[in-house]
């Protein structure tokens, strides 16, 4: 996990995980309308997702 990644999933979670697949950026963008923390927290454990 780069530091671009998560300074980018700090201002627009949705963005950071692009090339995670589409129920990635559904379910983070989904939790970032409900509120920004739930976005971020949800973008970073994707991120840090280590089989991927």
């Amino acid at each position: 996990m780069s530091i671009w990644r998560v300074i980018l999933s700090i201002f627009c979670p949705p963005l950071a995980v692009l090339d995670r697949g589409c129920g990635s950026i559904i379910i983070v963008f989904l939790l970032w309308l409900c509120g920004w923390v739930p976005g971020v927290i949800a973008a970073l454990v994707i991120l840090n997702n280590p089989k991927r």
